[in-house]
Order: structure tokens, then C-alpha cells, then sequence
């Protein structure tokens, strides 16, 4: 599996599975009917925010990752950022790659620590991944989420220092 900046012509590869997720209505807070070109202004960002692709040798697109400022002026030292894997691909660890790939890339361009605002606590693998991989869960926003199968449930803000 290779990690690289996404390109316009990657954006064929990922449109398939980011519908499904978003339409799922289970893990982002994304409108579920965003059509195309508005799914692509939301997830492929201009610099300096960055998305990549995780692709097969083949270039077959397995997941995406957007990373970005967590908010503007005196908040712009913390690093966000969101994952996608396409469901055919998942347990094969791209997730937790394009993880630490973010982390890397936050701590490169020397942000102070990575937030996520809005990890849907019923996420399980997700939640799992990011404590497993230093995250620590720092407030939960109860029934801050409506879930298509379980109601409402909490929103997670989950906190990694890199400095």
C-alpha cells in the first residue's frame, strides 16, 4: 500500500465508497445527500490542508485521509483530520495507516496536537484505533449524534499531543 497526495483524477476512485459511508448516516456529520461536486469540495482540501489516498500497486484506491487546521487565529496550532476506508478494504490496517500518516504529517508541519471533534461513539474500531494509537478521549457531547440503527448517541472529542 502506497500513501500519496490525492489528485483530481483519484476523486473517480473514492466517490464510490464515500457515498456509501456518508449515506450510511453511521460515522460522519456530513449531509447525506451531498452530490458530487459538493462531496469534493468537502473532502479534497487546497493547501496547506492536504488529502491522500491509500492506493494498491494496481491504483486501486483503498481508503483517503483529509487533514487540516482544527480552527483558525489562536486555535491553528491544533491539526484535525478525518478517514475513509472503503468498505471492501477494511481490517486491512489502511485506516490505521492513513492514522499515523496524518500524525506524521501534523508533526511536520508542527502543529502542537490533533483533535477530533465529532468521533460518533458507537465507532468502535475507529475509537479503538485512535486510543490504541495515543488519543485520549477528553469529553463526550451526549446524544450529539442521530444514528440511523442506535438513536442518539454521544459525539467524542478525542485529543493527541505531539509536542
Amino acid at each position: 500500500m502506497l500513501i500519496r497526495e490525492a489528485t483530481e483524477g483519484d476523486w473517480a476512485g473514492v466517490r464510490p465508497f464515500f457515498r456509501e459511508i456518508v449515506a450510511a448516516g453511521e460515522t460522519f456529520t456530513y449531509p447525506l445527500d451531498l452530490d458530487a461536486d459538493e462531496a469534493r469540495e468537502w473532502w479534497f482540501l487546497a493547501a496547506p490542508s492536504r488529502t491522500v489516498v491509500a492506493v494498491e500497486e494496481s491504483g486501486a484506491v483503498l481508503g483517503t485521509a483529509k487533514m487540516n487546521r482544527n480552527h483558525l487565529g489562536n486555535g491553528s496550532h491544533i491539526a484535525s483530520a478525518s478517514y475513509m476506508v472503503d468498505p471492501a478494504h477494511s481490517g486491512r490496517g489502511v485506516g490505521r495507516a492513513l492514522c499515523e500518516y496524518s500524525i506524521a504529517w501534523a508533526r511536520a508541519q508542527g502543529y502542537r496536537a490533533m483533535q477530533f471533534n465529532a468521533v460518533v461513539e458507537t465507532n468502535v474500531y475507529a475509537v479503538r484505533l485512535y486510543r490504541d494509537l495515543g488519543f485520549e478521549l477528553v469529553g463526550t457531547v451526549p446524544e450529539g449524534f442521530k444514528h440511523p440503527k442506535h438513536g442518539y448517541v454521544g459525539l467524542h472529542v478525542m485529543h493527541l499531543a505531539l509536542v
